[in-house]
């Protein structure tokens, strides 16, 4: 079972990677910011977590709200610096956990949560501000990152208890995930007080930060009950961020100890670092194989339908790529160039030798055991002018015609192609299927 070895809180304002990034600790004014993070920094090269479980939340640069979720976990194997506007930071990718990741998402499903699921999307500064300060980076991190990216900026907004409720459900996935050499480290990210927008711009409480960095240790269900205009009204409308601590609170379990603790503000937001250990307590076997059972309750037995793969997060991730490649069959450009030129195609996304050949071959059945979602064959199909009917009698190592026959209706041939792509072969009087 994977350990949860403490818990780290710190903002995630800009202030802190553009102080990384270009003044000395010895600068009197961005010096504090240096020496808020050095205990970290320290704390973390002791305990030697594997893994950081960071929860942020996106400033409208990868999530934007044409789809934004209050839940998304990053379940990829790499996570890249977004371009904030300026071209992105000077750091490294840092590698993901898709296994731990997946199992999580997995358990939190199980336990009521309705999460959503991320992929190669960057990440701006609301993860890389502080992580640049927490850890070395050069050549590479010394930890992997799963990042819980939480919708805070566009209500409705989950309430503080149910943000603190997510962290009871994540410590029991991952105490369940089944790995005892694991060590896995909370990161929390945000606030404290500020407000960056309207006539209230450059608001500040840090009587309530300090309050609030006072309950989080003793009293946490006192801030779940906190509505979030009251965190608002006292810390400002964006420093209402702050609900993503109790993330990190209720994973840590009832009973914290807190190890360090500093505040700073320097400008527009009230800079704080902390560490929290819990006591020094082994997972339970039998609670965490019983949250296994749980995980596994609902796809129980599905492993006996013959021909059935259903779409987990292990072969999202592992079939992205192609799936990616296949899904952009939706845009004309992309279509089009495949249609004119595959093999530049091919070239240009990157797919490997054995992807190249299952598209060339049109190898439906070889497409579905890589791991594409048959979604993404329909797509292919309407482009290249092949019917669904196709892809199926395919995928069942059937002719056409022999297919046909067990359907109630024959003669009835079809895809989701639409306007552009004309009048099919298949369909056309007197024509031939391909």
């Amino acid at each position: 079972m994977a350990r949860i070895v403490g818990g780290i809180a710190a903002s995630h304002t800009p202030t802190i990677g553009f102080a990384y990034d270009r003044h000395s600790p010895s600068d009197p004014t961005w010096g504090p910011i240096f020496e808020q993070f050095a205990p970290l920094s320290r704390w973390l090269a002791e305990k030697r977590p594997d893994v950081l479980l960071l929860i942020y939340n996106d400033h409208i640069t990868s999530f934007f709200f044409d789809h934004y979720s209050a839940f998304a976990l990053g379940v990829g194997p790499e996570w890249q610096v977004a371009d904030e506007g300026g071209g992105p930071r000077d750091l490294p990718p840092i590698a993901g956990h898709p296994q731990l990741a997946a199992h999580i998402g997995q358990s939190l499903v199980a336990d009521e949560f309705d999460m959503s699921f991320f992929q190669r999307r960057p990440l701006d500064h609301g993860v890389f501000s502080p992580l640049s300060m927490l850890c070395p980076h050069e050549p590479a991190w010394t930890a992997r990152l799963v990042p819980l990216q939480m919708g805070v900026l566009q209500l409705p907004v989950p309430s503080a208890r149910r943000f603190y409720m997510l962290g009871k459900a994540l410590k029991r996935a991952i105490e369940s995930y089944p790995d005892d050499n694991l060590r896995v480290a909370i990161v929390a990210t945000g606030g404290l007080s500020h407000q960056v927008h309207g006539e209230r711009a450059g608001f500040n409480n840090p009587e309530w930060d300090q309050r609030f960095l006072d309950l989080f240790e003793r009293d946490p269900e006192s801030l779940a009950d906190m509505t979030l205009a009251q965190y608002a009204t006292l810390g400002g409308f964006e420093g209402a961020e702050v609900v993503m601590w109790l993330t990190m609170r209720g994973a840590l379990g009832s009973k914290v100890v807190c190890k360090h603790r500093s505040y700073y503000l320097p400008s527009m937001a009230g800079i704080a670092t902390a560490i929290y250990e819990a006591p020094d307590e082994a997972p339970d076997p039998a609670a965490a194989a019983r949250q296994r059972e749980h995980i596994a309750h609902e796809l129980e037995g599905v492993e006996k339908l013959e021909g059935t793969y259903p779409f987990t997060l292990e072969r999202s991730v592992r079939a992205f790529r192609i799936n990616d490649y296949l899904h952009r069959m939706v845009l004309p450009e992309h279509r089009e160039r495949f249609l004119r030129d595959p093999e530049a195609s091919f070239e240009d996304a990157g797919l490997t030798a054995e992807e190249r050949d299952l598209i060339r071959r049109r190898d439906w059945r070889g497409l579905m055991h890589y791991g594409a979602i048959f979604f993404m064959l329909e797509k292919l199909g309407a482009a290249i002018g092949v019917s669904n009917l196709h892809i199926y009698a395919g995928m069942r190592g059937e002719s056409l015609e022999a297919f046909k026959k067990t359907r109630n209706a024959p003669g009835a041939m079809y895809s989701v192609a639409g306007k552009s792509a004309g009048q099919p072969a298949w369909d056309k009087p007197g024509g031939t299927d391909r």
